[in-house]
């Protein structure tokens, strides 16, 4: 994907906070999403810049409130709408006051999930995450035969699915402890996060009529963060033989920006697989895949206790990783995902699966840092956490910075833990 003017890392916004090298949303970001001002009001179409949201019907831009016909209008609409967008909230626009009476204030408003969702599909594409999960169940065989030849999935639930900010109960399932006999139905008491991107499907493909790798990223219309909060007691019990079920399906927090793969343009990374690793069957492979088929994006998670909120206490930052050490490419994703027929459509999410580090502190799960609940990570506060406590509230974090190229970042999905229902 080529670079055009709006990538100058020297634009600049006449709005302020746009300019802030901290801030998300700069001009050179202007991801996509769905605000209202009150409940009552139904979801509009808006763009983050700064510390604001540009109402794009009120810009004159769009004549609708339907994402998802937005999203499946195709990278040449996208394009164009970037670049009228960049033109608008530049320094020295002749759109200046028009577009300034479209600008509400992003605090001011509710953010919700950036469209309507048909579908949901989890991916297991951290293979740092899959080697240290496997190895606490499969020492001498960590990762299954099929790893490395294909991209592992599983369908999730959409309807549970909720915006960054919304609280969620810690959920019920049936337990089994090692030495019982029986389960019993109970809260989960190895409740966990991870650390994922959602990858935004644009546009679509007829049943029966599978996405050319060449084409794949054509159906994508940009990432976001995600956090598939998993119930690790539950899952242990119930996922052989047919995978995850009641452990997933409780809630999923996603950030309510869409970063458009435009947006990531300057930070693409070659991909490319490790000496002796097995290389891509050909219908997961190509040049461009190759070239520059990965994100450089930096994926952070920071933890709030309760306790820390009461006493004044800032999040707590718990690790670190890159999307670029994913095993799989998003274009990959979505060719597998269609080599059958199966058909995708606009709103579709893929999720990336849980996005870890090689090193053990860089775990993007609860799981891996404290080794299975072994070892408890301990917080400046003094508070230790094997899995989350009630209270608890996580955040992910994503950005993107490269000598050359202004700083832009993915806003915050967060979600706090209720105690479970009596």
């Amino acid at each position: 994907m080529r670079l055009d003017e709006t990538h100058d890392p020297a634009l600049r916004s006449w709005v302020d906070a746009a300019n802030d090298e901290s801030n998300d949303f700069p001009v050179q970001n202007l991801p996509f999403g769905r605000f209202r001002r009150d409940a009552a009001e139904p979801w509009r179409l808006g763009v983050a810049i700064g510390d604001r949201v540009l109402d794009l019907a009120a810009a004159g831009l769009v004549n609708h409130a339907d994402m998802n016909r937005l999203m499946a209008e195709g990278p040449a609409y996208r394009r164009a709408l970037r670049s009228a967008l960049s033109l608008g909230l530049r320094h020295g626009s002749h759109e200046r006051s028009r577009f300034a009476e479209a600008l509400v204030a992003a605090d001011q408003v509710e953010l919700g999930v950036p469209c309507t969702i048909g579908d949901y599909t989890d991916f297991y594409t951290g293979i740092h995450h899959a080697t240290t999960v496997g190895s606490l169940f499969r020492p001498d065989n960590p990762l299954l035969p099929n790893y490395k030849w294909v991209p592992i999935g599983y369908h999730g639930r959409g309807s549970s699915i909720v915006a960054s900010g919304t609280p969620f109960r810690r959920p019920l399932g049936q337990l089994k402890a090692a030495d019982a006999e029986a389960p019993v139905l109970a809260p989960s008491a190895r409740l966990d996060y991870e650390l994922e991107l959602g990858v935004w499907v644009g546009g679509g493909n007829a049943l029966g009529e599978p996405v050319d790798i060449t084409r794949a990223e054509d159906q994508v219309f940009g990432l976001g963060l995600l956090n598939d909060w998993s119930s690790r007691d539950v899952q242990a019990w119930e996922y052989q033989p047919l995978g995850p079920f009641l452990s997933k399906s409780f809630a999923t927090t996603v950030s309510p920006w869409i970063v458009t793969l435009e947006a990531l343009a300057p930070f693409r990374a070659p991909f490319a697989r490790p000496a002796g690793d097995p290389q891509p069957l050909p219908y997961l492979d190509a040049p461009a895949v190759r070239e520059a088929g990965m994100f450089d994006i930096q994926l952070e998670v920071w933890l709030q206790t309760a306790a820390m909120r009461e006493a004044g206490r800032a999040p707590e930052r718990l690790s670190v990783s890159n999307f670029r050490d994913a095993y799989w490419a998003v274009a990959q994703l979505v060719a597998h995902h269609t080599v059958n027929g199966c058909n995708l459509a606009a709103g579709d999410l893929l999720g990336s699966g849980t996005i870890s580090g090689p090193a053990p502190e860089q775990g993007g799960s609860l799981l891996e840092l404290t080794k299975g609940g072994k070892q408890p990570v301990t917080l400046a506060s003094g508070e230790q956490r094997r899995f989350l406590e009630d209270g608890d509230t996580v955040f992910l974090k994503a950005f993107c910075e490269r000598p050359g190229a202004r700083r832009i970042g993915f806003g915050e999905c967060h979600g706090t833990v209720l105690p479970a229902r009596a």
